[in-house]
């Protein structure tokens, strides 16, 4: 049996890619006899793991419990730390990890660590690795240094960490083409090993109805109609460019709703509407978070089209999802944007008007074209960002047989 520790994730089925992604994975070898995953979960803090929310849970003790058939570790973290949480939270999945693997004996364990976040600490843990017979596996996720939230040493720092973290592993799994690119760009002297596996959606339409009440209430709730809105699902930060998206909207002449899905950040709403008065616009609607997904993917099915603003990252889950479900899909031209949509949405540039003129055009589309569109989005995902095709890859590069 192989035997997989994944650090880095919040938990698993939370509102997160990386948290997803391990919901699935466990999912889908639940019943593989040749596999045992760990996975590290927050306890506490910022997006701790409250198991209680999900289903078919085992729990062992207060620290510790069965979902999908992983035993999930429960790790505490000090809460006045700040930004270096994430960084404690890590080293400290791995040190219970592989006291962990020394305590049941574990041999030729796979430390799977998403994202690089201990970059400067990591060449001490991976010499105990490597005394356990074991491989360190990295997924690199994105450009986290390029992130406008962070201050220019904490910038630093992640620059730094990542090309620690390359230096280390074994073997970086990208889930971009253009990441994959970029670390071999950038850091060729260290020759890293790299595969590309993406992250996973479905293509299954939303369990509810049209006249379902969930639905109906929510759009009754926040003034909306079907087909006739556009949505955004997104964290609100800067790199995800809810600027450019609501001043081009102010700018366009449609008649229809822009629906912002997010999480709620008074200071950076109170700077946006000082730059924008976009309070002013009635089509504007800020409608908080939703965590239900069957209710998210039907507010995406019943869109009239969908806006993606990322530029920083690689394959992002909300897009995936947003391909699964609507039809039309407004995609801010950048290459790991264009690798995953390709032919099957449009794309716009942040230069002044040019989304505001996608807009109207967007309007103007036929029902055929857009149907066209949609089912080109749909086979997008279903040929190439499928869960089944996901797992199928993981196992292979974690030497698992099929059962």
């Amino acid at each position: 049996m192989q035997h997989v520790f994944i650090i880095g994730s919040k938990g698993l089925g939370n509102y997160g890619g990386y948290e997803t992604f391990v919901d699935k994975l466990t999912e889908y070898h639940q019943n593989n006899k040749n596999i045992k995953y760990h996975i590290a979960c927050k306890e506490n803090g910022s997006g701790y793991m409250d198991e209680d929310k999900l289903t078919g849970v085992k729990k062992i003790n207060p620290h510790c419990f069965v979902y999908h058939n992983a035993d999930c570790f429960k790790i505490h973290i000090p809460e006045k730390i700040g930004a270096a949480q994430a960084i404690y939270y890590d080293i400290a999945s791995l040190k219970v990890f592989i006291k962990y693997c020394k305590k049941n004996d574990i041999k030729d364990p796979i430390f799977y660590i998403l994202a690089c976040r201990i970059g400067p600490f990591i060449s001490k843990y991976k010499k105990q690795i490597e005394k356990l017979g074991g491989k360190l596996l990295v997924n690199p996720d994105g450009h986290e240094w390029m992130r406008a939230k962070w201050s220019k040493p904490v910038r630093k720092y992640w620059k730094e960490s990542e090309k620690g973290m390359v230096k280390s592993a074994d073997l970086l799994v990208c889930d971009s083409v253009n990441i994959e690119k970029y670390i071999h760009d950038e850091y060729a002297k260290y020759d890293p090993a790299t595969t590309f596996i993406a992250y996973g959606a479905d293509i299954k339409p939303s369990i509810l109805n049209d006249d379902d009440k969930k639905i109906t209430d929510w759009y009754k709730e926040k003034g909306l109609t079907k087909n006739d809105y556009y949505v955004v699902v997104g964290r609100f930060v800067p790199e995800n460019n809810f600027e450019t998206m609501i001043r081009e909207f102010m700018k366009s002449g449609s008649k229809k709703d822009l629906a912002i899905i997010t999480t709620n950040d008074d200071k950076f709403l109170a700077e946006l509407d000082s730059k924008l008065h976009f309070k002013e616009d009635k089509r504007i609607k800020f409608v908080g978070t939703v965590y239900d997904q069957e209710l998210l993917k039907k507010i995406r099915e019943n869109a009239y089209g969908y806006f993606h603003g990322h530029s920083v990252g690689g394959t992002n889950p909300s897009l995936l999802e947003a391909l699964g479900s609507t039809r039309l899909n407004l995609l801010l031209d950048v290459g790991f944007n264009k690798e995953v949509g390709e032919d099957a949405a449009l794309y716009w540039s942040k230069e002044e008007g040019n989304l505001a003129s996608l807009i109207d055009k967007a309007d103007l589309l036929s029902d055929e074209e857009l149907n066209d569109f949609g089912e080109k989005a749909k086979k997008r995902i279903s040929d190439a960002y499928s869960w089944q095709f996901i797992a199928e890859r993981y196992a292979e590069i974690f030497g698992i047989n099929k059962k």
